[in-house]
């Protein structure tokens, strides 16, 4: 599976933006996704999941609703809605697809075998 996830830019505490995550390969539908965010000399740490069918969804406590990860299996694709954000929001993020198909999504980086290139998401105050 190869990712590229894009939809990163500037915006004011408050705004709104939506990442998007483009998947290649015909088995995208059996791969559970998650977004993890990283800033300069931290962990990368864990945003969000769904399930591979889209039935269940998970969040970080920190963006639980004003975040929302959906997907779309026939565009191969799986997107981040992001409202009412804050500058420590910013960071770069990353979507990341689950190590084997049909495998339970998790919190933790090391569940994920797939990840996209990061985009950059900068939130001013």
């Amino acid at each position: 599976v190869q990712l590229q996830a894009y939809g990163g830019g500037l915006v004011q505490a408050g705004g709104s933006l939506r990442l998007s995550c483009a998947a290649s390969g015909r088995t995208f539908s059996s791969y559970g996704m998650g977004w993890f965010r990283q800033v300069p000399g931290k962990e990368r740490e864990f945003v969000a999941a769904i399930s591979w069918g889209g039935s269940r969804t998970y969040y970080a406590d920190s963006v639980k609703g004003r975040f929302t990860i959906s997907r779309d299996n026939a565009k191969n694709s799986v997107y981040l809605q992001m409202n009412s954000l804050k500058p420590e929001d910013t960071a770069v993020y990353y979507c990341a697809a689950v190590s084997v198909p049909y495998k339970a999504v998790g919190v933790g980086v090391h569940e994920y075998g797939y990840w996209g290139q990061g985009t950059q998401v900068t939130v001013s105050s």
